[in-house]
């Protein structure tokens, strides 16, 4: 897709040179003659960039427009043209937030060079945000030696450098996102994004949004253009997680994606092109779901190129010890505790344990053991009764309401909130001092308030 340029000059031989400059070089231009009319186009088509002479008739100049534009909220990026008599007005232009200018007389291959520049900026400046929310989910890996696991690493091996949809099914929390990451991370799209969304996690309202972007003004609440998910995966990989929780809706819109390579924002007819791998997993059973009118057929078959089944922890106890080291160094790491993985009593525990709620519930263990061990040693007095007893809890398999807040997850995040809110006070709201007090980075720190929004 190409990139599109709003070029604002009120000289038409100039406009037209500007425009045959940008078509040369691969872009699509378009042109406005003042900037209320620049204005008008940025209200309701997508614009990359715009490049916009200081001089302009009426009652703006280029600062001008490019004050509104902030104004409205329109973030595309800004380049100013100006003659070299006036390079004190745009380095104004730039202090106001300007992403660049070009001196007059100028040649197509400046205009290259700054356009190419400043866009390419703008796409890490995007993909930084992205990665910087993402950033509490990296470094997670597949851990697991048991038959069924090594099955998984053999198929994600060869699966990985290939461009086929992914279908990963198995029960909550047995990790189905870090196998998707993982393929992802293995195959040519690993310089790209990979964008995860969570179909059980976001109202139905909001998903369309969420998936395709919207334009501003495209319903109540719109008051800014928004990028969709697919737009952000575009060169990358997609992951819909609890898929069978998506609406028959958004279903087609998903097949029309898959098969066209295309869609518009919530909003818009401006049709736009992506190139992404889809990979899915879901908990529920799509066929039994296809038979009941709830899932589409044609979708399924879309998706289901490639089918990898995650067994549950009960079924691969002879991975327990691993998982059991693996997170004991990575929440003695983030406690900055010295902490030993468990003693052969708590692994026979473990072991014995069915694990409704699979891995991320023995992440959850293990966790609250570290936090709450001061032997230099996990044991049996850092699990909870269940996990001793080897009867799952009222709530283990997953979080109870609210104002309940007894299970497991609660329960240590309830307890972190306590110890950081006292140790803020304490600090006098000081971060670096609350975190020595708390015996953590001040890294970790800023995670643990950002994931408990403590204020």
């Amino acid at each position: 897709m190409k990139k599109r340029i709003l070029v604002v000059e009120d000289d038409p031989k100039m406009a037209r040179i500007l425009q045959i400059a940008l078509e040369q070089i691969g872009y699509e231009p378009l042109a406005a003659g003042a900037a209320e009319g620049a204005l008008e186009i940025l209200g309701r088509k997508r614009v990359d960039l715009v490049l916009t002479d200081l001089h302009l008739p009426g009652g703006m100049s280029g600062i001008d427009l490019l004050v509104e534009m902030r104004h409205r909220e329109l973030a595309t990026p800004v380049v100013i043209i100006t003659a070299y008599g006036t390079i004190d007005s745009a380095v104004e232009a730039m202090r106001a937030g300007a992403s660049d200018f070009i001196l007059k007389p100028f040649d197509v291959g400046s205009i290259e060079v700054v356009i190419s520049r400043v866009l390419e900026f703008e796409k890490y400046k995007r993909e930084n945000v992205f990665l910087r929310e993402e950033l509490t989910r990296q470094g997670e890996e597949i851990i697991g030696q048991s038959p069924k696991m090594r099955e998984i690493y053999a198929l994600v091996e060869r699966i990985a450098p290939t461009d086929v949809s992914v279908l990963i099914r198995g029960e909550t929390g047995t990790g189905k996102e870090i196998i998707a990451r993982t393929i992802h991370e293995k195959s040519p799209r690993r310089e790209k994004l990979f964008v995860a969304v969570n179909c059980a996690a976001i109202p139905t309202a909001l998903l369309e949004s969420e998936l395709f972007g919207h334009v501003k003004g495209a319903f109540t609440g719109a008051n800014v253009e928004r990028t969709g998910r697919f737009e952000k995966a575009d060169g990358g990989s997609i992951f819909f997680d609890e898929i069978g929780d998506m609406e028959p809706v958004l279903q087609a819109k998903i097949l029309r994606v898959l098969q066209e390579k295309e869609f518009e924002k919530v909003g818009s007819t401006e049709t736009i092109s992506v190139n992404v791998r889809l990979i899915t997993a879901t908990n529920r059973d799509l066929a039994r779901m296809i038979g009941e009118g709830t899932f589409r057929k044609d979708l399924y078959y879309r998706l289901n190129v490639v089918d990898i089944v995650v067994p549950p922890l009960r079924e691969r106890a002879e991975d327990i010890p691993l998982l059991a080291e693996h997170f004991t160094r990575k929440y003695g790491r983030e406690w900055g505790k010295e902490v030993q993985p468990p003693t052969e009593e708590v692994i026979g525990a473990l072991q014995a344990y069915p694990w409704p709620g699979n891995v991320r519930e023995m992440e959850n263990v293990i966790e609250r053991a570290v936090a709450l061990c001061t032997s230099g040693q996990i044991g049996l007095e850092d699990l909870p009764p269940e996990i001793i007893h080897g009867v799952p809890g009222e709530h283990a398999a997953g979080p109870p309401p609210p104002e309940e807040g007894h299970d497991l997850e609660g329960s240590v995040a309830g307890l972190e909130r306590e110890m950081i809110g006292r140790a803020l006070a304490e600090a006098g709201g000081i971060k670096a001092r609350a975190a020595r007090l708390l015996g953590i980075s001040e890294r970790n720190l800023w995670y643990k308030i950002k994931k408990y929004r403590i204020s």
